[in-house]
Parts: structure tokens; sequence; C-alpha cells
């Protein structure tokens, strides 16, 4: 596929819940505890205090680092953990070619058919985002992601694709004014708000009224098979 053009429409997709039904990001951080049962006995202790950070916004990145942590301890680079996603994806990939949304995915080729600049946006880390695409021929496709460092003997959350810190890393990319943005989740109002034209997909059921509210009026709020979630 050739490249857009550099003045064409900028389209960014969220991935988790918007091109993938689920969590991506979690369901490797589950696989990489549940390898030995030292790291299974050391999430459920560490539980108690990671799970009420992961609930809440300004300290879900603390939660998800002790998690990933406990689950790398005994790597030293961002490498190693490329290597893991690789396994994991390998492992896994009847389960997780069966989560991508495949109208999701029809409306993201409609926009590289026309010649838009397509960007995926996610917090999960974008190695895992790019390996998952694979299987669907989007391996050429800009993934902006999650970046871990090294901490302690494990890595950590250096850098969340989240909330207000996703615009930043979208801009830090080089990337201007966004045409259309798609996400499920009220942590992207800062990519929705940004968009000429917002589109909310399989959002949780008690956030609809919150996005009628906050985004501008007509924006579409869709189901695109997540059979847990809400929208038309």
């Amino acid at each position: 596929m050739s490249a857009p053009a550099a003045d064409a429409p900028l389209v960014v997709f969220d991935f988790d819940h918007t091109l993938y039904d689920g969590d991506s990001g979690g369901h490797l951080v589950t696989w990489l505890l549940r390898r030995s049962w030292p790291r299974r006995l050391g999430a459920l202790l560490a539980a108690p205090l990671l799970l009420p950070l992961v609930a809440f916004l300004p300290t879900r990145r603390y939660g998800i680092s002790g998690f990933l942590w406990i689950g790398t301890l005994g790597l030293h680079e961002r490498r190693d953990l490329d290597a893991l996603i690789d396994l994991y994806v390998d492992h896994d990939r009847d389960r997780i070619r069966a989560r991508l949304l495949t109208r999701a995915l029809a409306v993201l080729q409609r926009h590289r058919d026309a010649g838009d600049r397509v960007v995926v946006a996610t917090g999960a880390p974008p190695e895992l985002a790019r390996a998952i695409l694979d299987f669907v021929a989007h391996q050429d496709l800009p993934v902006i992601g999650s970046v871990s460092r090294p901490f302690l003997g494990g890595l950590v959350t250096r850098d969340h694709c989240h909330h207000e810190n996703k615009m930043r890393m979208v801009r830090a990319a080089g990337y201007g004014p966004i045409d259309i943005a798609y996400s499920d989740s009220a942590a992207d109002l800062p990519l929705l708000q940004a968009a000429r034209a917002p589109v909310v997909v399989n959002p949780k059921r008690g956030r609809e009224a919150m996005f009628r509210r906050v985004l501008p009026p007509g924006t579409p709020i869709l189901n695109w098979g997540c059979v847990d979630r809400g929208g038309e």
C-alpha cells in the first residue's frame, strides 16, 4: 500500500475495546504473571496495593507498572519484553485473533483505502499492538503506545499512552490536527475532544450519557461487536 499524502486526513484509532475486544495489555501482563508460581504469588500479595492504583486515572500507571514489574522480573532491557510479546502472541494466537473486531477492521481498511493517514494510539505496548495487527496484514500501520524502562531487575512503565499523555505522545510523534478519532474510553476524552469528528465505539453502558453530554451533538456512539458493551 502506498504511503498517504502528508496533508491527507489524520484518523486515530484506540486499540483496546476499539479494534480488539478486551484489554490487550492486561491480557499480556496476566500471561506474564502466570508463567511461574512465584510470579503468581507475588501478584496475589501485591494486589491489595496495586489494584486500587489501577482503578484511578491519576495512579493507573503506577498500578500497571507494579504488575508489569512482577511479570518481567529478571528482564533488563526493553527488547527482552519484545521477545516475550512474540512468544505470548504465538502461544495464544487463536484466542487473540478471535478478539480482533471485524467491523472495526473494516472501517480502518476503508480509511486506508481512501488514502487517509491512519494511526493507532494505545495504552498497550506498541510492539503488542503491532504483533496482533500482523494477523490482519496491517503490520505497516503506525502505532504509538506505552513505553517501558528497566527498574530494579524488571520493567516498569516509563511513558503511559493514556488520557492527556496520549495526546502529548501523538503530538510528539509529529502528528498535527486530528480529523477523526475512534475510542471506547472516557480516559480518551482528550483525544475525542481534539478530533474534528469524534466517534465513540463500544463504550461501557454507564458512560453513554456522559459521552453525549460532553461531545458534540450527533457524535456517533456505536457498537462494533463487544457484546458486553454499549453503543448502537
